[in-house]
């Protein structure tokens, strides 16, 4: 409880400091759009795209054995950001791991991009600070990441691979999962280590043109007018 106590409360100044310091020798984008949106009831189509997306491929393929019963009881927590800079994502994503940590009636918490970090190697280079960010905050055993994207590919897989599609979301999300939740709920499951295997050969089995039709399915359907 002492490291929980010690999060919540994490003073901003030594925020910005950590941020500053990871990004001193990278952080050249100049973009000021920062506008955010913060609610599990949000109707907006980048939320209701990445609804039908996790319905239909996380938890219709059964890529992610855990997401129904969160999905179903609604402790997903949907956070839309129009934000194009990775600075101002990071102070976005400590605001949500204290978010999630105060609220325990949410699971989970899905930070979806609607705007930015649509290249993935910028995106990569979002969830490689996150991750250093995520340690120096104090949340190291308290939460860990996941991360989806349009352009997802696993290293050493050729683009076009269809195992890629597990992870290739309509829009780039940062994933945020309590590690007390994953670590129980892997308990109980029947050997989760090949979960990931069972994935790809599914994947394969339904070819990157399935998975491609229902992501340009998604979008058309929620497109903005």
């Amino acid at each position: 409880m002492e490291n929980i106590v010690k999060c919540g409360n994490y003073n901003n100044r030594v925020i910005n400091s950590q941020i500053d310091f990871l990004m001193a020798k990278t952080m050249t984008n100049t973009n000021t759009n920062t506008k955010t949106v913060s609610t599990n009831s949000n109707e907006q189509s980048e939320v209701l795209a990445t609804k039908e997306w996790l319905n239909e491929i996380i938890i219709g393929l059964n890529i992610c054995p855990f997401a129904k019963k969160e999905f179903v009881n609604n402790t997903i927590h949907y956070h839309l950001s129009q934000t194009e800079q990775v600075k101002t994502a990071l102070h976005e994503f400590i605001e949500q791991c204290r978010y999630l940590q105060t609220h325990d009636e949410l699971e989970t918490t899905l930070i979806i991009y609607s705007r930015g970090f649509r290249g993935f190697e910028r995106y990569l280079d979002l969830v490689e600070y996150a991750n250093d960010l995520l340690i120096d905050s104090g949340y190291e055993g308290i939460f860990q990441l996941a991360s989806m994207h349009p352009e997802y590919c696993f290293d050493g897989e050729d683009y076009d691979d269809a195992s890629n599609f597990t992870n290739r979301s309509p829009f780039p999300i940062l994933h945020i999962i309590r590690e007390t939740s994953m670590t129980r709920v892997l308990s109980v499951y029947n050997e989760p280590e090949k979960i990931p295997e069972n994935n790809i050969k599914l994947a394969q089995k339904k070819g990157a043109n399935f998975f491609q039709q229902v992501l340009s399915r998604i979008h058309e359907k929620y497109r903005r007018n």
